[in-house]
């Protein structure tokens, strides 16, 4: 019983904090009837290509962001007052979440967090880059004197018991 209202506390507790959450202001000058930024996928691994489609953006413009360069916005005939634009990420693209932000008729919207760059596992190292640190090799070679320390005491007195 009490396991039941533990978990539905905490189901009510989250679901307050999730609808209590601030809405993400974007940053800048709002473009005039731009309501909205799509980008596809939302996380991407390096050298992958992002869609970005803007809505309010007629005549098309440009897109930035830290992970890919300077990306052109072309108007989409069928969507009326849609640009999109296909920007490939760089190669050497840190891992993170990125903004991205839109340029379009003189002014600009940033989406915060817009998408997330993977980062890459180098194979052949094992997916280790940098090797043990010296508190990895501190750690490890504790655990190894242990381990004989103990192995010695057990044999020790496991000897000395078959000589009674």
């Amino acid at each position: 019983m009490r396991k039941s209202r533990a978990l539905a506390s905490a189901g009510a507790a989250v679901a307050v904090l999730g609808l209590a959450a601030p809405v993400a202001v974007a940053e800048g000058d709002q473009i005039p009837g731009s309501s909205n930024i799509v980008v596809l996928p939302s996380v991407i691994a390096r050298g992958g290509q992002l869609a970005s489609t803007v809505d309010g953006c007629p005549h098309g413009g440009h897109a930035t962001s830290d992970a890919f360069p300077r990306t052109e916005l072309r108007p989409i005939h069928e969507g009326g007052d849609t640009a999109k634009g296909i920007a490939t990420v760089d190669f050497d693209a840190r891992a993170g979440s990125y903004d991205i932000t839109v340029h379009c008729s003189g002014r600009s919207l940033t989406r915060p967090a817009a998408f997330t760059v993977l980062g890459g596992v180098r194979g052949g190292l094992g997916g280790s880059t940098d090797g043990a640190t010296p508190v990895d090799i501190a750690i490890g070679s504790g655990l190894v004197t242990a381990a004989v320390t103990a192995g010695g005491v057990f044999w020790m007195r496991r000897r000395a018991e078959k000589q009674i």
